[in-house]
């Protein structure tokens, strides 16, 4: 059985825990389960957030501790604010805020990771396509999205802390027909962007400019 579940390696690529049960679709939060959990992002202090239904049951952004006790959910399905449809990938920056790519929806949502508080929505820079996946460049200066049908890597500038505004394009990377960015990281060092293209079955690195 597999599936539904996050799963804790050491450095080393030793299992070191599994939450969620194998091959088994939920949505209980004692114990926790998921369905089609789409990705999990740890920031600097040890708290984890989850974005849990890759089109599955849930629609669900969570919130753990370190030692893995729930701290917030969003769980409500819908284009509401804090609502979510298909939510895809989350990203911290260093002002406390969370950054989720809410696929179904079109938009990039933001939350006060503290409180699970609702900040605002971005959608005027995903009109042609959704965001696939969002991470924030070191220094806060910039959302790198992936756009997967348009084949399109999105720079946007980071607004200020209290004014989540509209989203501002700075610049982006058309790719190739049938490229088909779907994840994004990046280097919290060199700032360097790495891109996981599904249709090109590649992963390509970009160095900024210095």
């Amino acid at each position: 059985k597999f599936g539904h579940t996050i799963k804790q390696y050491s450095p080393s690529g030793k299992l070191i825990q599994v939450l969620g049960t194998a091959g088994k679709a939920g949505s209980s939060l004692n114990p926790l389960q998921f369905d089609q959990p789409a990705e999990v992002f740890v920031d600097t202090g040890g708290g984890m957030y989850i974005v849990d239904g890759d089109g599955g049951l849930n629609n669900r952004l969570l919130k753990l501790s370190k030692g893995l006790e729930l701290v917030w959910m969003h769980g409500e399905k819908g284009g509401g604010p804090a609502q979510l449809y298909i939510p895809h990938s989350v990203a911290t920056d260093s002002f406390g805020r969370v950054w989720v790519a809410d696929r179904g929806n079109k938009r990039i949502q933001a939350f006060d990771s503290t409180s699970g508080e609702w900040l605002g929505s971005w959608s005027s820079c995903f009109t042609e396509d959704a965001p696939y996946s969002v991470r924030v460049t070191p220094g806060n200066k910039f959302l790198i999205v992936a756009q997967l049908n348009i084949n399109r890597v999105s720079i946007l500038h980071v607004p200020p802390v209290g004014d989540i505004r509209d989203c501002r394009i700075a610049s982006m990377i058309q790719l190739a027909d049938e490229i088909k960015p779907h994840l994004v990281d990046v280097n919290e060092k060199t700032g360097a962007v790495y891109v996981a293209e599904i249709g090109a079955q590649q992963a390509q690195k970009y160095i900024p400019y210095s």
